[in-house]
């Protein structure tokens, strides 16, 4: 027999194994389809079946990435923008947003509508709507948020330029997310807010919930770890450090239903300062006007106004070449 022949029968022999094996693997297919459709089934588990289609999350990106363009003009478009042609851009932007957002909007609405059997609210019609409410308020959020950028530029000595903090800056970026979700929220539009900050969280680290109402000129420094829950209130000139979390406490399985949209995070009064890995817990804390919360505190009552509050300074050992330790 030749090498040749000898070679295409070992060859045949291989791939007659390789489709034994890839047809009594695909065999148990059917079984376990069964089962995975039938668990689909058992209410006790949880699945979206004989319900309205979820909102995309690429179309939330999407209506995040029109609303920077027509929040910061010139910086995300990929264009030159003259006095010539900025007309005719945002005439293109607005109605192009308008399109996905109110049928976004309307989505959500009639998947909550569906889902929970509530009252018909014709969602079409309250899409648009409310898109259009979301429009008229954009000469707004663009005015906080141009008291956040320069927040972060003046204090930050490593922003070099506007541009920079603008177009690079994480904690830019998760406001400007918020300051759009935080709009919707306040519109009562279902499921949009919170995917939108689900989307900066899991850019940028920075968890921000559309809840959460903060005032003009905020600034998040780095930022990574910042927790920032539902019912916190945060008023002008606030800076933050990373890690900081403005939390609720720990509560009792029973007591969640009881609380959810009660005042249970903190308020932080203006021209505040908290610095990295401090937490904040509780509804009744109040961090009055003009304090400073230094690193890695743990508070869950009241501070009063031009309150600096810190750890007493650990005792350091150091330790020498050979062995001996002194204490500082």
């Amino acid at each position: 027999m030749s090498q040749m022949h000898q070679r295409d029968e070992g060859e045949s022999a291989t791939c007659r194994l390789a489709y034994d094996t890839a047809v009594k693997n695909r065999s148990h297919l059917p079984g376990i389809i069964s089962g995975l459709v039938a668990s689909s089934r058992d209410r006790e588990l949880f699945a979206h079946v004989d319900a309205e289609l979820i909102p995309s999350s690429e179309k939330v990106v999407e209506v995040i990435q029109r609303t920077r363009r027509l929040l910061f003009p010139g910086y995300f478009d990929g264009q030159v923008l003259d006095a010539n042609r900025i007309e005719y851009a945002v005439g293109m932007e607005v109605t192009d947003l308008f399109e996905t957002l109110s049928q976004l909007i309307a989505l959500s609405i009639r998947h909550d509508c569906q889902r929970y059997q509530l009252v018909c609210t014709h969602c079409q019609e309250r899409g648009q709507e409310e898109a259009v409410r979301f429009l008229e308020a954009l000469p707004e959020i663009r005015e906080v948020l141009t008291t956040d950028v320069q927040a972060a530029y003046d204090g930050d000595p490593a922003a070099r330029t506007i541009d920079e903090v603008v177009i690079s800056y994480p904690g830019a970026l998760a406001v400007t997310v918020h300051r759009i979700a935080h709009r919707l929220w306040q519109q009562q539009v279902p499921l949009v807010p919170r995917m939108m900050s689900e989307y900066a969280h899991s850019i940028t680290g920075i968890d921000i919930h559309p809840g959460a109402s903060i005032g003009s000129s905020f600034f998040i420094d780095h930022g990574t770890g910042v927790v920032i829950g539902e019912t916190t209130s945060i008023g002008k000139r606030v800076r933050l450090y990373q890690g900081v979390t403005l939390g609720a406490l720990s509560l009792p399985k029973e007591e969640v239903n009881r609380l959810r949209g009660a005042k249970r995070h903190p308020t932080i009064e203006d021209d505040v300062t908290i610095y990295s890995g401090a937490t904040v817990l509780g509804g009744k804390t109040v961090i009055g006007a003009g304090s400073v919360i230094s690193g890695n505190v743990w508070i869950t009552q009241s501070v009063p106004p031009g309150t600096r509050v810190f750890l007493a300074p650990p005792k350091l050992i150091f330790r020498n070449a050979d062995g001996a330790a002194n204490a500082r």
